[in-house]
């Protein structure tokens, strides 16, 4: 079994910022409004050579307000069982209550190692409050507080000696990562559940249900990559509550270190101006995109509206004319697998090495056959091309007055060298340099 603790508890324990100080980022939102956390977030970490993952999760709650409570619990549950170990987090402050109990009773189910975390200790003489938890007979009680750190190296001492082996820093390294972004309500976490076959991400009819970005392993047929589900962007304007802006703001860290975006399209809605925004966003940042139109079961089609509506949306976004769109639907999955396939595609395409004898052989006779205009009577010999090493396809065109090389002149290669060697999704960046 894997080195894996869920940390579990009521809502408003703390449970994401001690997730947070484990991990040693601020990969999940914390807030002091109960039930910000919803679902299963995973990250790494180690102590004393010991390497774990930890499963963040949402608070733990029956008869609630909270329209999400059922599907919270599930995801809770879920972690339970994927978990080795159960960080099981209380408030001194408020004491054991009837959720605890009831809570305590669930957790024992597991039977999976269970370590209390009494929280909110944050001086030596709070420490005698956590005694109370001794209640649930449930093993020894670590006083700690998430938020200073103190007794935090007590309980991990502990905890990592149940763990079968001492792990690997980050089984996730060095493997592609494709981010699914769009506007809230789009549907991609219903992409992210069809595609992992489990419910990895809440789903309902409610704009903004998912707020942190959740990193998945996805691992079939013969393909092995991070899948990221990301919150729905939208306007600054629009974002009322600090819980949403923070959710924003880890979809854009999701943009910066994905390689690939899969950017979801309401089929019923079309292309707005916010989705235009994180297209031009991921253009800008060196990304591959595919488009996925979503619902398309929803629209009434013939055999020429794709094409109209492709047509439609590249008159939007242009000059961006190199991404594909596939047209799905979450729903019912149809396409869904060539969503992934075309986005593996668009990766291959983003690390694609082409040899420099290949290059030179097939644009050089383009550029003899069309050569860029004179400049001032000037005339522009481009002699020699190369691939320089980047983090997207990028190449160096080497020439006697490379100021003079026309914008327009620029698209007419860059098209040729898609034309010639299949970069679709991916951007290009030309260089030109004096010989």
């Amino acid at each position: 079994m894997a080195n894996i603790v869920a940390i579990v508890g009521r809502p408003n324990v703390g449970k994401s910022t001690l997730f947070n100080r484990l991990v040693e980022q601020r990969q999940a939102i914390m807030d002091d409004m109960p039930g910000v956390t919803r679902d299963r977030h995973y990250g790494y970490a180690e102590w004393t050579g010991v390497f774990f993952t930890v499963i963040d999760t949402g608070g733990y709650v029956t008869g609630s307000d909270d329209k999400f409570e059922s599907q919270i619990r599930r995801q809770v549950e879920l972690a339970l069982e994927e978990c080795s170990a159960v960080i099981f987090m209380l408030d001194t402050q408020q004491g054991i209550t009837a959720y605890d109990k009831e809570f305590a009773n669930i957790i024992r189910r597991s039977k999976k190692p269970v370590f209390i975390a009494a929280n909110k200790v944050d001086t030596p003489n709070k420490t005698a409050h956590a005694s109370e938890f001794y209640e649930l007979n449930m093993g020894e009680v670590y006083p700690v507080s998430a938020e200073n750190g103190s007794g935090t190296g007590e309980l991990l001492d502990e905890l990592i000696k149940v763990f079968p082996t001492e792990g690997v820093k980050d089984p996730n390294a060095g493997i592609p990562k494709i981010a699914i972004l769009g506007r809230p309500n789009v549907g991609k976490s219903s992409l992210l559940n069809v595609l992992l076959g489990e419910e990895r991400s809440i789903v309902t009819n409610e704009a903004g249900t998912t707020r942190d970005a959740i990193h998945s392993r996805y691992k079939m047929y013969g393909k092995d990559f991070i899948l990221i589900d990301t919150a729905g962007i939208r306007k600054k304007s629009k974002v009322m509550e600090d819980v949403e802006f923070y959710s924003v703001l880890r979809s854009l860290r999701a943009l910066e270190e994905t390689d690939v975006c899969i950017v979801v399209i309401d089929a019923q809605r079309g292309l707005e101006s916010q989705d235009v925004n994180i297209i031009a966003l991921a253009q800008k940042q060196g990304k591959g995109i595919v488009i996925m139109v979503n619902k398309w079961d929803l629209i009434e089609k013939d055999s020429k509206t794709a094409d109209k509506i492709k047509k439609e949306m590249l008159e939007k976004i242009a000059p961006i004319d190199y991404v594909p769109f596939v047209f799905a639907s979450a729903l019912t999955k149809q396409r869904i697998f060539q969503v992934i396939e075309k986005a593996v595609q668009v990766f291959e395409n983003k690390n694609k090495k082409i040899p420099t004898s290949a290059l030179n052989d097939a644009l050089l006779p383009e550029i003899s056959h069309y050569p860029p205009p004179a400049i001032k009577g000037k005339l522009i010999q481009i002699k020699y091309i190369t691939q320089v090493q980047a983090r997207t396809p990028s190449f160096a065109f080497f020439c006697n007055l490379p100021q003079y090389i026309q914008e327009s002149y620029q698209r007419f290669l860059e098209n040729r060298l898609r034309e010639k060697f299949d970069l679709e999704g991916t951007p290009v960046r030309l260089f030109f340099r004096k010989k």
